[in-house]
């Protein structure tokens, strides 16, 4: 016989979709009409990666059937974030709505309208590959073990295996060519982790393409 998960895990995608709502206000606003700002994240992600979808609404069937205060599952949901259900609505009502939006966008992902991430779940979910980079690398403790950012970027690239490089050269481009200014990339760039200022002289768009290219040399 199978061994359960540990705690926390039964339910992973439901804690990342509930995520989305606790970057948004911690409240569940969505209708069966319209998902509101936190589930209107999750959907732009699912519509990327409907595999995620798919999985949420397996561990949302399953939540429900099983009953969000059984002891089954009491520990799993320990885990989980809490987020306010409006006046006159339970939680398992909101979990039923935003499982029937995603089953929607599964069937249609163009369905979504394309626009750029919301907020830093959003962000982070969307270019994960730079979450690890800036998050883990570059971040404000750069400075306490490197030498310079080259040499952080450096450890990093050594840690990847080819698809990950690639997902990382990716994600550059993909946020360079969606995001215009370099105001917005300053506020996007931040909000997935980045820490430290780019090299004196240089824009940090310029700085990204260097970053790019160091990462393709090695």
């Amino acid at each position: 016989m199978s061994q359960p998960p540990p705690p926390g895990q039964r339910f992973y995608e439901v804690s990342d979709l509930l995520e989305s709502y606790a970057n948004s206000g911690f409240v569940f606003s969505d209708t069966a009409e319209e998902p509101g700002p936190g589930l209107a994240s999750y959907l732009r992600i699912v519509a990327r990666d409907p595999t995620r979808g798919a999985v949420a609404v397996q561990q949302l069937d399953d939540l429900l059937a099983v009953g969000l205060f059984s002891e089954e599952i009491a520990d799993e949901i320990a885990w989980l974030p809490e987020i306010e259900p409006p006046m006159g609505m339970s939680v398992e009502d909101c979990l039923r709505i935003a499982r029937n939006h995603i089953s929607e966008v599964l069937q249609d992902p163009s369905r979504v309208p394309q626009q750029n991430p919301q907020n830093s779940w959003e962000w982070k979910e969307r270019f994960p590959n730079l979450g690890q980079l800036f998050g883990a690398y570059l971040n404000q403790d750069c400075p306490d073990f490197y030498d310079s950012w080259e040499e952080a970027v450096d450890d990093y690239r050594s840690e990847l295996i080819e698809d990950e490089v690639r997902g990382s050269v990716n994600e550059i481009t993909e946020l360079l060519t969606i995001v215009p200014s370099e105001e917005q990339l300053n506020l996007a760039t931040k909000a997935i982790g980045l820490e430290i200022l780019p090299p004196p002289g240089k824009s940090l768009k310029q700085w990204l393409e260097i970053m790019r290219a160091r990462i393709l040399e090695h």
